[in-house]
């Protein structure tokens, strides 16, 4: 099961809810961020919320939380029902933090862990399956129930709340969205030439390695894109009412202002 820690006491979201409709029971509006892996949506999703004063709930880390139970519990990405009983057992906490989410592995704190490169592919692989796609969708509507939480994945804005307020899908050019995670897997100047008076040229061959991992960065990125959008259960795709926000040739700055304009408008009185 997966809870959702609030952030104060005042801050309460029920995961116990399961059946009620979101539409009929939520007080506060939902903000759906779709769109690709490497688009920005976390990045994304964190300011809305503390711009907006809601909570940030990222679906994708619990997809991670699972693929991460699955690895160390040496379960098959292929097999659905094991997953889904896997999942049925297993305890996933979201607590909101000022960037992204603090993530609980049946009580243990996993949030840098599932960022790594074998729990993001296993989380991409295990997301194809319908059965726990449809637990994953339960439990996230019970997470957003009442409102006021911005949801980024692949299918919030068409699976998961096809009645938010707000829908936003983000995306980029796999190029572009490659090269922003190879930066976040290499913090630091990917050249190795030294700046003296000289301008002397960078290791040939550290520049050529570096190529290769940015290379592979992208072609996983791109077998991810094939397997979201491509899976038989919540496809990726944008919602028919979302508004499409392509930043490959915007600022970030550029982004944040923009989403926030389209927040604005979907939000004020009619």
């Amino acid at each position: 099961m997966i809870h959702e820690a609030p952030k104060s006491p005042k801050e309460v979201l029920s995961a116990h809810q399961h059946g009620d409709s979101p539409a009929t029971k939520r007080r506060k509006p939902v903000i759906a961020i779709d769109g690709p892996a490497g688009a920005g949506k976390s990045t994304l999703a964190a300011h809305l919320a503390r711009r907006f004063g809601f909570l940030n709930l990222e679906t994708g880390a619990m997809y991670r939380a699972l693929a991460l139970k699955a690895i160390e519990s040496d379960y098959s990405f292929d097999e659905a029902e094991p997953l889904l009983a896997l999942a049925e057992s297993t305890r996933i906490t979201l607590q909101p933090q000022l960037e992204g989410n603090r993530v609980l592995l049946d009580g243990m704190d996993v949030s840098r862990r599932i960022r790594e490169a074998d729990v993001t592919s296993g989380a991409s692989q295990i997301s194809v399956h319908p059965p726990l796609r449809a637990w994953m969708v339960q439990e996230q509507r019970a997470l957003g129930a009442q409102g006021g939480v911005v949801m980024e994945g692949r299918d919030i804005g068409t699976a998961v709340f096809p009645d938010a307020e707000v829908k936003i899908f983000l995306d980029a050019a796999p190029e572009v969205r490659g090269n922003r995670r190879f930066r976040q897997a290499v913090p630091i100047e990917y050249t190795t030439a030294r700046q003296t008076e000289s301008r002397q040229e960078a290791d040939p061959e550290t520049a050529a390695q570096h190529r290769a991992a940015q290379q592979a960065i992208l072609e996983e990125m791109r077998e991810r894109d094939r397997r979201d959008r491509n899976r038989a259960e919540s496809p990726l795709r944008p919602a028919e009412d979302a508004v499409i926000l392509d930043s490959t040739a915007m600022t970030l700055d550029e982004v944040l202002a923009e989403a926030e304009r389209i927040v604005r408008e979907h939000l004020q009185p009619s």
